[in-house]
């Protein structure tokens, strides 16, 4: 499955989450909650907003990348997942939306 089949999965998911909705960061679109971004498709790969230990724990797994938008800065809270990524989208995608609303 490609990366925007996966990633349309996750927005219809979340999307009827109350206070959530797409939006656009670095240029890709995305999802929000209250304003905050917490997952986007960003050039074709997974890009979500996790505690930084997590973000440590998937990257020292070998689960994903830190996120860097471009300007060679790494983001400590953001993962990037490949398209190929086994993990669940939706699952990490719902960890993201709890991390960012406050519910975790």
């Amino acid at each position: 499955m490609t990366a925007e089949k996966r990633f349309e999965k996750v927005v219809a998911a979340l999307e009827r989450e109350p206070d959530t909705g797409m939006a656009r960061m670095f240029g890709a679109g995305g999802l929000s909650t209250r304003g905050k971004y917490f997952a986007m498709l960003y050039k074709g790969r997974l890009v979500v907003k996790l505690p930084r230990g997590r973000v440590d724990e998937l990257v020292s797994a070998g689960e994903g990348e830190r996120f860097d938008p471009g300007h060679g800065r790494l983001m400590k809270e953001w993962i990037s997942l490949g398209e190929d990524s086994s993990i669940d989208w939706l699952k990490l995608s719902r960890e993201a939306h709890a991390f960012v609303g406050g519910k975790t």
